[in-house]
């Protein structure tokens, strides 16, 4: 069954001086504001485009290598999992880079690392980012 998640975003003036706020709305989880001035300056007073696009890909990347570490037979103790996305006002997302640190008994270093590379390949997330570099770094804890 397909799954259809929404958001809303309303922007108030032109891009510069203007800002929005981002609605979850399938969730009612969260009411975010946006601007141009902490995306394209940096900014923690408000979240970006980005963040929320590094959320969505740690959250899958999370389930996805989950998912491919039970399937090997090795369940996950924990996972946690950052994405961060960098932005170029003058480029757009130049790339994800996946950092991930988990507790597998039992799962040697060698298997840990190629589960996690098939996970960054099937998450349906890093599929829909295929324009941009994603990275990975895992390590074993």
């Amino acid at each position: 069954m397909a799954v259809t998640s929404e958001s809303t975003t309303v922007w108030n003036g032109d891009l510069k001086s203007g800002a929005g706020t981002v609605t979850l709305d399938s969730s009612k989880a969260a009411e975010l504001s946006v601007n141009w001035k902490a995306r394209s300056e940096g900014g923690a007073e408000v979240t970006t485009p980005e963040e929320l696009l590094g959320a969505a890909h740690a959250a899958c990347f999370s389930m996805a290598f989950s998912n491919t570490l039970a399937q090997f037979g090795t369940a996950p103790e924990t996972i946690r999992t950052t994405a961060a996305v960098t932005f170029d006002p003058a480029q757009g997302i130049t790339g994800s880079h996946l950092r991930v640190t988990a507790t597998v008994p039992g799962l040697s270093e060698e298997d840990f690392e190629r589960l996690a590379e098939e996970a960054k390949r099937t998450c349906p997330v890093s599929r829909a980012l295929v324009g941009i570099p994603i990275t990975l770094e895992a390590v074993l804890g």
